[in-house]
């Protein structure tokens, strides 16, 4: 009998699929995203706009609209700008117009699993550079890699996922004189770091900068990210695009959430910044808990007790938070996103609660 998955690459069944395991809970703590739902202003202005459009006609094929909004948000070119759904996509699509069998992508690890699979399945080779034992990026041993590998993308995660931690600008532009191939910087959560790696792009023609509207502007369910780089490089990128990839309903609203970004979604950003820094010095003050400083809306904490039974006693409780055992150098951590006052206090006095017992 023939057995179809002689049909599927060896590399790709090798692989785990990426995948979050759903566990019921009332505090949702685990996923970096914003503890508040899109403001009703915003909403209800989108669905005013969506009912006046006919449905059954096809969204543009460039949605210009979006994408000169996209141009005045961050300060580049229209022509260099790119809107997908979500990050993700557009992860994907850069990887997928450069990484063929035995290509080689850098990445430093602990950092988001999906550059590691998608490079993978396209048959690229992945090297892995770690962190400095501090968590944060050891851009010597990064452009050590990149002068021994000649590696043909680069991706950087700033604020990374899961750890917090930022790359300095001298250290990126480091990495993009050394670099012959492509430097992608992962900025979906750099609102909260209140950096950005997009000034560089006039000047750099092999960098390329994601963003994403999932966190600190709530649109997580509608999936909107958007990609920057040189107008040249983003046409090429735009080819592993399929056609009307964007809804239109998505659109509208990321449309909004950037009309009404500074008076109703950056508010929020600053209370998120709050609450991080308070939790963060609640959790210094427990025994065996050391948070670790992040420029994100989530931090990791290492942990003397066991991190699966923090999780699984803080499930009990109705609080999810990430289990990151499984990523290079944290085994010894758990991860907590931010979220409203509320939520942080439950989690707060929930973990006073277990590392007294």
């Amino acid at each position: 009998m023939h057995d179809p998955l002689q049909n599927i690459k060896p590399y790709v069944r090798e692989i785990r699929p990426y995948s979050l395991r759903f566990e019921p809970a009332r505090i949702k703590l685990n996923q970096n995203e914003n503890p508040w739902d899109m403001p009703s202003e915003i909403k209800l202005e989108a669905l005013r706009r969506l009912q006046n459009r006919p449905w059954s006609r096809y969204p543009e094929f460039t949605p210009s609209s979006l994408i000169n909004r996209l141009a005045e948000f961050s300060g580049w070119t229209a022509e260099g700008t790119l809107a997908g759904n979500g990050s993700n996509e557009l992860i994907q699509a850069l990887l997928m117009v450069t990484v063929t069998e035995g290509k080689r992508v850098l990445i430093s690890e602990p950092t988001f699993a999906l550059y590691r699979q998608v490079a993978t399945l396209l048959g690229g080779k992945v090297i892995s550079v770690p962190l400095s034992s501090e968590l944060t990026y050891d851009i010597q041993a990064l452009n050590a890699a990149t002068e021994s590998f000649k590696p043909d993308v680069t991706i950087i995660c700033s604020p990374n996922n899961p750890t917090g931690c930022t790359i300095p600008r001298s250290d990126l532009v480091s990495l993009l004189e050394a670099s012959d191939g492509l430097v992608a910087v992962d900025e979906a959560y750099f609102e909260f770091a209140g950096e950005t790696s997009v000034p560089l792009l006039a000047k750099h023609s092999n960098l390329v900068v994601l963003r994403t509207f999932s966190k600190a502007l709530a649109m997580a369910a509608l999936r909107v990210g958007y990609l920057m780089s040189s107008p040249d490089l983003t046409r090429e990128i735009s080819k592993a695009l399929l056609p009307y990839h964007l809804n239109f309903f998505s659109q509208t609203a990321a449309e909004i959430a950037l009309e009404m970004y500074e008076s109703s979604l950056k508010p929020r950003v600053a209370l998120i910044l709050a609450e991080r820094d308070r939790v963060f010095s609640e959790l210094s003050r427990l025994p065996s808990l050391e948070p670790v400083s992040s420029r994100a809306n989530f931090m990791i904490v290492r942990s003397s007790i066991e991190p699966r039974r923090i999780f699984e006693e803080l499930l009990k409780r109705g609080i999810l938070i990430r289990d990151v055992t499984a990523y290079p150098m944290l085994k010894d951590y758990f991860r907590v996103g931010v979220g409203t006052p509320e939520e942080n206090n439950l989690l707060l006095d929930s973990l006073r609660e277990i590392v007294a017992t």
